[in-house]
């Protein structure tokens, strides 16, 4: 499986290109450097059938556009953070950018769907907290994660539909319940293990 992280944009998110051995990928949470992320398809020949946006703050989605103009993948987004995307003080463009609107997502994601991209297979895991709409994206051993849980951290829960004790219930319950040698892509910092956060997590 093809697997790459770039760090994107000003508050230095983690988005990530994955793919089966044909090519066949997505891509999750383009938050900037736009360019960077095209050249990284165009230089492994990769065919990214959609994009995935783990929630919709602006640090996630900024280059989405720009992505979805070169891929034509579909954009795929929970239904609860759609009002988002309509609203730069909900999607907190208005904080570090000039206010941005961005289209209504292709598809809308469900909890415990599952979709299959060439050979892969990811599963969509509602994890309400940080916003309303926050998921995280499964794939075999690995957890994708966002904004929802970071190594020793988690998300904000002061802004905008954000809520402390949803948040820690979301991790809890669907993210310490699988299997400890699940290994967790968060949308900043560096990797973890299900089994390192259960073990050190100081806020869960």
């Amino acid at each position: 499986m093809f697997l790459r992280r770039i760090i994107v944009g000003q508050l230095q998110a983690n988005c990530y290109i994955v793919a089966d051995e044909k090519g066949k990928g997505f891509i999750i949470d383009p938050g900037g450097d736009g360019e960077v992320i095209v050249d990284v398809v165009k230089k492994n020949n990769l065919d990214i059938l959609y994009i995935i946006a783990t929630h919709a703050h602006i640090d996630h989605i900024a280059d989405l556009e720009k992505v979805r103009n070169f891929t034509d993948a579909r954009f795929l987004l929970h239904p609860l953070d759609v009002p988002f995307l309509e609203d730069p003080d909900l999607n907190l463009s208005n904080l570090m950018y000039d206010p941005r609107v961005f289209p209504h997502p292709d598809r809308l994601l469900k909890n415990k769907e599952k979709i299959m991209v060439g050979s892969i297979e990811f599963e969509v895991i509602h994890t309400p907290g940080h916003t309303p709409g926050s998921v995280c994206i499964r794939v075999n051993k690995y957890i994708f994660t966002g904004d929802t849980l970071f190594c020793t951290g988690i998300g904000r829960v002061d802004l905008p539909g954000g809520n402390f004790q949803t948040l820690q219930n979301s991790i809890r319950d669907k993210i310490f319940s699988l299997p400890e040698d699940t290994e967790i892509f968060p949308g900043h910092g560096p990797e973890s293990t299900v089994e390192k956060e259960k073990r050190e997590n100081p806020f869960v």
